[in-house]
């Protein structure tokens, strides 16, 4: 959920003859709805349902026929990053997270361990926020009234997140059933301030690439890390600043390695994306893409690097309460401080991206990776100008990633009319096969009902609507998302009887810096379990003050994200929201 972060790189134009030969898409019209088969995608269109026959657009790979040995390796069953010492504490490995059985929706019965036939298994990313940490549009500065606004650890995403697709690529097997991977969902704010370079840094890190996570100066950093202003840490000077006086190190040569080029392997499965607020507004709150004068902002050469106390609570306020959906109040503030500002080199690639560049990123053959084309998106979405979809992701289970963001402004969700039918109409097509749905936000924060501008006549529909619909289906087991940054498992049911679990996952920004492993088992008894098991990144726990390798730089990002200042300690959640066995009724 953060709210306040910031990036730049533009994305190259895609050709709608490349976009239509790559993806092949198999359009829906909304709210008419289509059985999927196995391996297919279906995008919500304003068009008639495309002629049989398209090559599919979305594809996972198959179920394992049989169990195979559990495989626990490189999970939190094994081993979790612990904190020891007093004051700025270092991080080492530490005993593992146990599973816990919940049973609010089913009683559990005795020998389904023997019976399980495993139906699926994928991993969830949520909340990467990579950033672009000199992007002139940055709120940095409201660290001067909330000290967890700005958190010193942001310069360090990129190598982070390749660290966390180095441990999905380990993995073996599923830590339960032992069976294969299928793929990886990213439940959105993939990116952190929607701005291109972020987006682009997002598909290298999922698909494979180099990312040089520097713009601006193609030689040196130019952001609040080398500022000198003691509200912020700064690694590399003898200066006390509010950091050090915490126990944050000194670190000569810190700024040069965060913005030299990482090199991502790319995910070895096929992976699919779902939008959040950061990667649809800008800054993740503002409505505001039609703003000339945030436009150029956001390539230009001035940034502000720091306000009064009272000017910055004074913002954050307005930020909070919801009231400046455009950014009229936010525009007018940057132009009261324009005096102010300092001066940094111009980039074109900071440039705010559209919902229509979204897409076409993930459309563009070169972020194709291990698949599928479009990662779920296809032409469809770009014609109509939706980002919700359904997949299949086995022979008997289906995935629907909606979009629950508002594009008339705010961080917090909901969704339209259209999209609630169509969601309506694919569950009911879809009766024969379990569902699990993926989303940006969670039930409890889709209370934003602002019209769509692009849709002004649409109603908006909250998460408590959403929870309502899918227990009226008995096929639906899951709901999975992010949003909070905080695990937070949580069961549904309706007084019919429908039950569904909500799983709400910790981001990869702030600490603990998790992951998770999703499996689907029938236990052959009338019940079906859902296992969820938290991963960390592949960088040790342990850092190493002089290691700025790539895979050093991840230990110490999760390291100083542990002890950031301001930072919540309960975003890991209690036991029974990490790694658990979630057992349902079958429907």
């Amino acid at each position: 959920m953060s709210l306040l972060r910031s990036a730049a790189t533009s994305v190259a134009g895609v050709d709608r003859r490349t976009v239509l030969t790559a993806v092949g898409a198999v359009s829906l019209a909304a709210g008419v709805g289509l059985a999927l088969r196995p391996t297919d995608s279906e995008a919500a269109t304003a068009t008639a349902p495309a002629a049989t026959g398209q090559t599919p657009v979305a594809r996972s790979r198959p179920a394992a026929a049989a169990p195979l040995a559990p495989y626990r390796t490189g999970t939190t069953l094994a081993t979790v990053s612990t904190p020891h010492g007093t004051g700025y504490r270092r991080l080492a490995d530490g005993p593992g997270w146990q599973r816990m059985v919940r049973t609010e929706l089913a009683k559990p019965k005795v020998g389904r361990d023997k019976r399980r036939h495993a139906l699926a298994a994928f991993v969830q990313f949520t909340d990467l926020h990579l950033q672009d940490v000199q992007h002139p549009l940055r709120l940095e500065y409201l660290r001067a009234a909330h000290q967890d606004v700005w958190r010193p650890h942001e310069a360090l995403t990129v190598p982070g997140a390749v660290s966390l697709v180095e441990r999905v690529n380990a993995l073996r097997g599923a830590p339960v059933t032992g069976a294969p991977l299928q793929f990886v969902m990213t439940t959105g704010d993939n990116t952190d301030n929607n701005a291109r370079s972020e987006l682009e840094w997002f598909m290298k890190v999922m698909s494979g690439g180099r990312i040089t996570p520097n713009t601006g100066d193609p030689r040196h950093y130019e952001g609040v890390q080398n500022s000198g202003l003691s509200l912020y840490w700064q690694p590399e000077s003898t200066a006390g600043d509010s950091d050090k006086a915490l126990g944050f190190p000194h670190l000569d040569g810190f700024l040069a390695a965060a913005i030299r080029e990482v090199r991502s392997p790319g995910l070895n499965l096929p992976w699919y994306s779902t939008v959040g607020n950061h990667d649809a507004l800008p800054l993740g709150i503002y409505g505001a893409h039609g703003d000339p004068y945030l436009a150029e902002a956001a390539i230009g050469g001035k940034k502000l690097f720091s306000v009064s106390a009272a000017d910055a609570k004074k913002l954050q306020d307005s930020i909070w309460s919801g009231k400046d959906p455009k950014g009229a109040v936010y525009r007018d503030f940057l132009k009261s401080q324009a005096g102010g500002m300092r001066s940094v080199t111009a980039d074109e690639s900071r440039a705010l991206y559209t919902p229509a560049e979204y897409l076409k990123a993930h459309l563009d053959p070169a972020y194709r990776g291990h698949g599928p084309a479009g990662h779920g998106y296809s032409s469809a979405n770009l014609d109509a100008g939706t980002q919700y979809y359904a997949f299949r992701i086995a022979e008997d289970v289906i995935g629907i990633s909606l979009d629950t963001t508002d594009a008339g402004g705010h961080y917090q969700g909901s969704v339209g009319s259209a999209q609630l039918k169509w969601l309506e109409k694919t569950l009911q097509d879809n009766k024969g096969s379990h569902v699990v749905v993926f989303s940006h936000h969670t039930s409890d924060s889709m209370t934003n009902q602002r019209p769509d501008p692009a849709r002004p006549g649409e109603m908006r529909h909250t998460g408590a609507e959403v929870v309502s619909l899918l227990a009226r289906h008995a096929n639906v087991l899951a709901w999975v998302n992010g949003h909070k940054h905080e695990n937070e498992i949580t069961p549904h049911r309706n007084s019919a009887g429908g039950s569904f679990w909500e799983i709400s996952t910790a981001s990869h920004i702030d600490h603990p810096h998790l992951a998770r492993i999703i499996e689907l088992v029938d236990n052959k008894d009338g019940t079906i379990s859902l296992f969820t098991t938290l991963i960390e990144s592949a960088a040790p726990a342990r850092t190493d003050f002089t290691d700025f390798s790539q895979t050093g730089l991840a230990s110490l990002y999760r390291e100083l994200a542990f002890n950031a200042p301001g930072a919540k300690t309960n975003l890991a959640g209690t036991a029974v929201d990490r790694n658990a066995e979630l057992v349902l009724k079958k429907g």
